[in-house]
């Protein structure tokens, strides 16, 4: 096992003890009539899907209710926002946004690889340019080389951080003078879509450069742990300046409903504890089931795990689906490494006991 794995992280988090997984019960994902109404997680019906890091719980009760006493101004326009807050439809609509801008033209990304791609893949469709850059050898982003990369023909450096697929996050002080220095260079757009798993509860957001008038960007989602991932609703802060270039090319806004779906869940404090816990309690489970199979896995900062399987992703895809289990797709250039997003407790416990079978 190599240092990658924290096996003593998982051993002394205190939580597994009270797991209690045994010949397939699962107390604890035995939830109340009242907890299901509250919390909604998601049957266990067909193929269990664990490959697009989505929320196995909500929208929450608070948040339903919300909509449906919002239904009566469904037949307005969302209304607008002004200042350093840029509503999209969904944060990828915001990546295809800030890639558009600053890719179009000939401008270069400088990104790492492998990240989520969105925003390179829609910069280089208006004609941008991607300048890639391996991760270290703990997948985390090579900042040194990145910062060594920028030219004149660089419009943006783009990190997400904790990183997707790889899961890793950068220290905090590291990440913080990075941007502070280079942001002054070029502009730096930080994607925090997975922020909220982080369990450093002090870890910065780049919001607070943000405030300070830096050339930053930065992206937040509902789709993770606040479970909307199927209201399509994100958004982005940056200063005023940027917020209104990025702002004219929005062309997939959000609605109404979204809108108000949002607001309350983002003052919905029991559904979020409850998530980040569920989140906590199924990576555990997956964790334990990685070790017992001696498999190599990076530090989880997410709601997902990126294991090394030893096998081509795209042949383990199609024996974990013979299996009933959907995985993530291929994210070169680590082919024999499987992304799993965590589910519910039966869920993850299944797709344990599948990849024991798969991989026996």
């Amino acid at each position: 096992m190599t240092d990658l794995s924290r096996r003593s992280w998982l051993k002394g988090a205190g939580l597994m003890s009270s797991l209690a997984v045994i010949g397939g019960i699962t107390p604890l994902d035995q939830l109340s009539a009242k907890e299901i109404k509250k919390f909604r997680p998601r049957p266990l019906t067909g193929n269990i899907k664990l490959s697009s890091n989505e929320n196995p719980y909500g929208p929450s009760e608070k948040v339903r209710q919300a909509m449906i006493s919002n239904f009566d101004q469904a037949c307005r326009y969302p209304f607008s926002y002004s200042g350093g807050i840029v509503l999209a439809g969904g944060s990828t609509e915001g990546l295809k946004v800030v890639g558009l801008t600053y890719g179009m033209n000939g401008g270069e990304i400088i990104a790492a690889q492998p990240t989520f791609l969105a925003l390179m893949t829609y910069a280089a469709q208006w004609g941008g340019s991607v300048n890639w850059v391996p991760v270290d050898k703990n997948m985390m982003h090579d900042l040194d080389e990145m910062e060594k990369r920028i030219s004149s023909k660089t419009k943006l450096i783009f990190l997400c951080n904790p990183n997707n697929p790889t899961s890793t996050l950068l220290p905090a002080d590291r990440v913080l003078d990075f941007c502070n220095t280079v942001s002054h260079k070029v502009t730096i757009f930080s994607d925090e879509a997975y922020y909220d798993f982080i369990e450093d509860r002090n870890y910065p957001s780049m919001v607070s450069l943000v405030k300070e008038g830096k050339n930053i960007i930065v992206s937040k989602t509902f789709s993770k742990v606040y479970g909307l991932a199927g209201l399509r609703i994100g958004y982005m802060v940056a200063k005023p300046e940027i917020a209104a270039s990025l702002r004219k090319n929005i062309m997939a806004f959000t609605n109404v409903l979204a809108i108000e779906a949002a607001k309350n869940a983002l003052d919905d404090q029991e559904f979020y504890d409850f998530s980040l816990n569920k989140t906590l309690e199924a990576k555990k489970i997956i964790l334990e089931g990685l070790d017992d199979l001696n498999l190599e896995y990076a530090p989880s900062n997410t709601n997902f795990i990126f294991f090394k399987s030893g096998r081509n992703i795209e042949n383990l895809q199609q024996q974990m689906l013979a299996k009933g289990i959907i995985v993530g797709r291929p994210f070169p250039p680590f082919d024999d490494w499987c992304r799993i997003s965590t589910g519910t407790l039966e869920e993850v416990i299944q797709f344990n006991d599948a990849l024991k079978k798969v991989l026996s």
